[in-house]
């Protein structure tokens, strides 16, 4: 893209000014109409070093309230923000509905500088930038607008910058060891930003090259252009459905819920303390192999209303070094969560390497809940599982044992512990009305997961139906499923 690029021409000076001012106005007027339609807006500023990408931004900001954008800057990744997906802490900080947030810079510059150190090979080059489209696509189809800027000038150009700003003592703190060694190795930095801009450039997503190198006012002037261009066409085109993509992951196909055998998966309690004494060992010792080499572990719990899902995971944590698991209980999300892409809140919830998290309900609720009580548009559940084998595929890649739990029982044991919940005071919290108006939509539930599991059982991340009208077999089932994998990721 950079050696295909051909800079506008640049409008003289008073046109410039007029046309500036009236646009700063307008992107005033804009956060709005944003606001008004709920639309979250991501502005992303790359570009070579002392390009003017922050004297640039602060212009642009200006006129928009400062309580509807944020600006968010990376460094290298901390120590601590190695141990994640490398996605996770550029997710974090997405807009709210409604809002801006602006990104100087964003992801090229911890990618191109991984590459240039060779601390990023080829494979894990692909790997980075499948996993940035993907994110990228989910971002745009679940209703954010993406404008990306790559700040360009030459590189005699950027050394003068380079110099000019290190011979003021109030400037020269702008400029790093990063930015002189781009100088010093420009053309093998243009061809990696070339590459980089290339791989990244989408339909959804497409970077817009900012010529910097003639005038600042210029470069703030191609800015607004784009950024009030893209907002229009966003809110004309906002609420329109998004294709359906097909999906290209290996499955493993699994009984519908009605095929499932409950009747003599029992366990008689001598035999259960016995085996779940032994598994609980088991995994307290792979809990400890698996901190040592580094490998996250994601366990989801799925089921029925009173299935038992809490008793599991008390057996699970019980053999567990606190210090090194997490329980997450998922509930209806919060405003802040509700004004975000539903995978949001799971991202920042991803254990770091060598840690246990086990969710209390999962992302799934898109698929059911969700899906089931119109809080989604047919749409949205529809695309769901696409994205949702796309989020699990890239967590597997990264290393993550992702391990995935319904638990199956029949109406009557359902009904049976509704009762016993009501008729003891020590648990009728755990009995609402909720529950019984999702008892009187069993079939439209069971119908849902079925769906949901014969499209993301994938060989990655397959799900495991635990029969649970006896919780002491279902919870020994469990055990066993969570040792066996953690074996098997040992072993590769």
């Amino acid at each position: 893209m950079l050696k295909e690029f051909v800079p506008a021409v640049c409008p003289e000076k008073r046109a410039l000014n007029a046309e500036r001012k009236s646009l700063e106005k307008q992107l005033g007027d804009d956060q709005l109409r944003i606001t008004a339609a709920k639309l979250p807006v991501m502005v992303v500023f790359e570009g070579w070093g002392a390009a003017g990408k922050g004297t640039v931004l602060s212009k642009v900001i200006k006129d928009i309230d400062p309580r509807f954008f944020k600006v968010k800057s990376f460094g290298p990744p901390t120590k601590e923000e190695r141990a994640y997906p490398f996605i996770r802490r550029y997710l974090l900080d997405i807009p709210e509905n409604g809002k801006f947030t602006f990104f100087v810079p964003y992801m090229m510059e911890e990618v191109i500088g991984s590459v240039m150190s060779g601390r990023l090979n080829e494979e894990g080059y692909q790997q980075t930038i499948d996993e940035i489209n993907t994110m990228e696509r989910s971002l745009h189809d679940n209703g954010t607008l993406l404008i990306k800027f790559f700040f360009h000038l030459g590189k005699k150009e950027q050394k003068q910058r380079i110099e000019g700003l290190q011979a003021d003592a109030d400037t020269k703190w702008r400029v790093d060891q990063e930015d002189r060694n781009e100088n010093k190795h420009y053309h093998d930095y243009e061809k990696w930003y070339d590459r980089y801009l290339n791989d990244t450039n989408q339909s959804y997503a497409p970077w817009v090259i900012v010529d910097a190198g003639t005038d600042k006012k210029w470069s703030e002037l191609q800015v607004l252009r784009f950024i009030t261009q893209s907002i229009d066409t966003a809110l004309q085109n906002k609420g329109l459905a998004v294709p359906i993509l097909q999906n290209r992951f290996p499955l493993v196909q699994e009984p519908k819920l009605a095929d499932v055998v409950l009747d003599g998966k029992v366990l008689e309690e001598g035999v259960y303390k016995k085996q779940l004494k032994a598994c609980q060992k088991k995994l307290a010792g792979l809990q400890n192999r698996i901190h040592r080499r580094g490998i996250p572990v994601i366990i989801g719990y799925e089921g029925w209303d009173a299935a038992g899902k809490g008793g599991n995971i008390k057996r699970v944590t019980e053999a567990l070094d606190p210090r090194g698991y997490t329980v997450h209980p998922i509930a209806a999300p919060e405003p802040h969560e509700k004004n975000r892409h539903y995978l949001w809140r799971f991202v920042e919830k991803l254990p770091k390497k060598g840690d246990i998290a086990i969710f209390d309900r999962t992302w799934y609720g898109r698929v059911m809940v969700e899906r089931l009580e119109g809080f989604c548009s047919v749409n949205d559940w529809q695309r769901a599982y696409n994205e949702i084998n796309e989020f699990e595929y890239d967590l597997n890649r990264w290393g993550a044992v992702i391990i995935k739990f319904w638990l199956q029982i029949d109406e009557d044991t359902q009904l049976a512990r509704f009762k016993a919940r009501e008729a003891n005071p020590e648990k009728q919290w755990k009995i609402t009305g909720e529950d019984w108006r999702n008892r009187d939509k069993w079939p439209q539930y069971e119908q849902a997961v079925n769906e949901m599991i014969e499209k993301t059982s994938t060989t990655f991340a397959p799900w495991h139906i635990l029969e649970s009208c006896d919780k002491n077999y279902a919870r020994v089932k469990a055990l066993n499923i969570i040792t066996e994998a953690l074996e098997n990721r040992l072993k590769d």
